[in-house]
Formats: structure tokens, sequence, C-alpha cells
């Protein structure tokens, strides 16, 4: 390609041998555009349909205007909604500090479970049963026993608070889940990434610390963000004990008005905080595919 200068002194390609796309490659992106505007307006189109037809069902049931009366009562939903948002402050406290209980707890244990030599044969033992324990067991069950049976012991120094004790029985909970995403993240770190640390001279400690978690944990993030969504939905089940959170706000409405728009209120909120860290995660997930597609991450 030759090159001619133009006034201020830079080298420009000759017009004569600038890329020209072929008629081919012209049809080629045409007939892509114009599929890919058929795509979007069918799929508009059947969502529409679809819409509407959910919505002549729904709005034609027999009792329609019951369930509008009940569940969907402006009224109610508007001395719900502020009440709903401060007892969601509750939730947010929970998850935030919960979450990170959740997080260390459940490392430690997945630590212990993939420590190797005899001696720390009884640690992994109590790991794997800490482990099968809570994710066999229900949560709701979990709470029920610890919001409601500590206090019952009457022990000394012990919280009776609903919301410590319901942040203890999710963390317990919680902390088994991610002891297993971390477990699976650190075995699958290759042998040889901990033996070319050793051949270094680090530690099995330092090489745990420095090689083999960074890798597991990044591999990790999108199970683990899926699992807080999970924690943030359920931070709503220590209203069991009493504690006023989102759900327990809407609840005591509930109870003196017969009326359950308030829940329908509190359910939007969850949803409605739910989603960012759903898309957030699915977003993480898609870059580190992408990134491990390109050989950027391992």
């Amino acid at each position: 390609m030759t090159l001619t200068k133009d006034e201020s002194g830079a080298g420009t390609p000759d017009s004569e041998d600038s890329y020209t796309p072929s008629e081919r490659r012209l049809e080629r992106e045409r007939h892509k555009r114009a599929r890919s505007r058929r795509a979007t307006a069918i799929a508009a189109l059947s969502t529409l349909v679809t819409t509407v037809v959910l919505y002549l069902v729904v709005v034609n049931a027999p009792g329609w205007s019951r369930t509008k009366e009940t569940f969907f009562n402006g009224e109610y939903a508007r001395e719900a909604f502020p009440k709903v948002l401060e007892g969601l402050w509750l939730n947010l406290r929970l998850l935030l500090i919960c979450g990170v209980a959740v997080l260390v707890l459940g490392m430690l244990i997945a630590i212990a479970r993939t420590l190797r030599g005899p001696v720390f044969f009884p640690l992994r033992v109590l790991a794997a049963a800490y482990t099968d324990f809570f994710r066999g067991l229900p949560l709701i069950i979990n709470l029920m026993i610890v919001v409601l049976g500590v206090p019952a012991l009457r022990l000394q120094g012990v919280t009776v608070d609903p919301v410590l004790l319901g942040g203890t029985a999710l963390t317990l909970t919680y902390s088994a889940y991610v002891a297993e995403v971390f477990r699976a993240g650190i075995e699958s770190i290759h042998p040889s990434q901990r033996a070319a640390a050793r051949s270094l001279g680090l530690t099995n400690r330092q090489a745990l610390r420095h090689v083999v978690l960074p890798q597991a944990v990044r591999r990790q993030v999108p199970p683990l963000l899926n699992d807080m969504v999970s924690l943030q939905k359920d931070t709503g089940l220590v209203s069991i004990g009493g504690a006023v959170d989102a759900v327990r706000a809407a609840d005591i409405i509930v109870g003196r008005s017969l009326n359950y728009t308030p829940y329908i209120v509190a359910g939007l909120v969850f949803v409605a905080l739910t989603i960012p860290m759903t898309r957030f995660t699915d977003w993480v997930t898609a870059r580190m595919d992408r990134r491990r597609a390109q050989g950027g991450t391992t």
C-alpha cells in the first residue's frame, strides 16, 4: 500500500489502494441485519401476545376481583412500603455481617477438609461432619432450633436476641455450602502448582496461601456470588423469632388488616434487591468465561 502525505505531512493510504468490501460481504451484512431485525420483531410480538393472553386470563378469572382487593390493594401498599423499607435495613445488615462470617468460616472449614497427613484426620472428619449435617438440615429447622431453643436453655451470658441468634443460624447453614464451594476450588488446582511452589522453597502453608487459594477463590467467584444472593433472600427468615425485618413488618400489617398486599410489597422489594446482584453475578461469570477462552485466567 502506497502512502501520500496530506498538508500536515502525515502519511495516509492512497485512495486507490484503500480497502473496499466486496459485494458479497456487503450482501451478507445486509442479510444479518435483516435477520436480526426480524428476530427482534418476532420476539417483541410474541412477548406482547403472551402478556395480553396472561392478562386476559387473570382479569377474567372468577375470583379476580377478590384477589385484587386482597393482594393488590393500593391503600395497604402505600401503608406497608415505608415500614417494609425500614425493616429491610435489618436484612441488609444481616447480609453484610453474615456474608463476611460465612466466607471466613467456610474458608476455614474448606482448608480443614483439604489438610494432608494422618495427624489432621480428626480435623478432616469434624469438618466433613459439619458440612454434611448443616447441608442436610433444612434452614428453617436450624433457625427454629437456634432462635427458639437457645433461649429456652437459659444459659448465663448467652444472648437471646433473635437477630443475633437468627444470624448465627444463617451463618452455620451457609458456611457449610460455601465450604464445599471453596473445597471444590482448592481441589481443582492441579497438584503441579503446589509442587512448583514447594520447589521454589515455599512451605505447605505458604504454597496454600500464595499459590493455591488465590486461584481457587478466583475460580469460584460466580458460585460464591450465587450463595450470597440466596443468603440475601433467606435473611427474611429471621422474622420467625420476632425480629422486625422487612417480612415481619409486612406480617404485622397483615395481622392487623387481614389483607395480604404487604406481603406482595415485601416480595417485590426483595426481588428489586436481588435482581442487580443476580445480573452482576451473570456479568462476572460471562467475563471470566471470556477470559478463560482467551487464556487470560485459569
